[in-house]
């Protein structure tokens, strides 16, 4: 068996059709039909049932797709791997980072790279930790940035930088114009949250329980702006990273004395997994462009 059957076998499977997969292929219908038909003689059992309308996988072909799958995955891999050593510094990184990083830390940072770089380019996604974390995981992106609070199996980290949480209040609320309060301050007060798959709930919980209390939800939201708005519209108040641009007309930003309200931000990659030269040099330079201005 060769390439070219093992490719024919995996689009018929997807496609059950012999028509629509030789017009797929550009192939003759009788050509694909020979190939398919050496495949099957040389593994000695049938791949597909025939059918009025197509074709379907046997419970043998479905073993046999299994392990097609995988094996022409190595090959894009290895023909990638091959890629990318004879040219390093070309190529696509895929990054992911969370909203907070989005307005000048991630642009100022690819800008830098990319004057070393100009060749290399990224596919940038922004999301929650924990989506990045599993993307990150499933080999679907190269690099994140996010919160990560515990550590996982097969992925490595390395501190970005510390952002600060404030409460936020209404400019009507008692303790606006405060400097700085201890958060149990506020525990009788309604709490908009981050929605649980945002690494930030889990956060401001475990801060809110560490100040003694358990905060009273009034609502849930996604990210930084939607939770200043609703604090604007006199919903409760929050903890919040602070954002350049932020509108502040309808809310007042104080500092929390105790808990210390601090949040990691790091850089995430998979350990156990394929990481191309462009992205290798990538996390050597984050990593040289942290440490140079601590």
């Amino acid at each position: 068996m060769d390439w070219h059957q093992l490719k024919y076998f995996q689009t018929l499977a997807s496609i059950s059709n012999f028509t629509k997969t030789a017009d797929e292929l550009a192939l003759s219908q009788s050509a694909l039909s020979r190939s398919i038909s050496r495949l099957e003689e040389e593994l000695g059992v049938p791949l597909f049932e025939r059918k009025s309308r197509g074709v379907v996988l046997n419970r043998y072909g479905e073993i046999f797709l299994k392990h097609v799958n995988q094996a022409m995955s190595e090959i894009a891999e290895a023909k990638q791997e091959i890629n990318n050593m004879v040219d390093p510094f070309h190529g696509t990184i895929a990054l992911a980072f969370i909203q907070p990083l989005g307005s000048s830390f991630i642009p100022d940072l690819i800008g830098g790279f990319q004057k070393e770089t100009p060749e290399i380019r990224f596919q940038l996604t922004q999301d929650t930790s924990k989506i990045i974390l599993s993307k990150i995981e499933a080999a679907e992106i190269d690099v994140g940035f996010c919160s990560t609070h515990e550590s996982i199996e097969n992925l490595s980290t390395f501190p970005i930088m510390n952002q600060e949480l404030f409460l936020i209040v209404h400019k009507d609320h008692r303790l606006a114009g405060t400097e700085q309060i201890d958060l149990c301050e506020v525990a009788n007060d309604p709490f908009i949250l981050y929605r649980p798959e945002s690494a930030l709930h889990d956060v401001i919980e475990g801060l809110c329980h560490d100040a003694g209390f358990h905060p009273k939800m009034s609502f849930e939201a996604f990210e930084e702006r939607t939770v200043a708005g609703l604090v604007g519209a006199k919903f409760g108040v929050a903890l919040i990273t602070f954002m350049p641009g932020l509108d502040m007309q309808k809310i007042s930003l104080i500092r929390v004395r105790e808990p210390r309200c601090l949040i990691v931000i790091q850089m995430v990659w998979r350990t156990n997994g394929y990481m191309s030269p462009a992205a290798t040099y990538f996390k050597s330079y984050v990593e040289n462009t942290i440490r140079l201005t601590e």
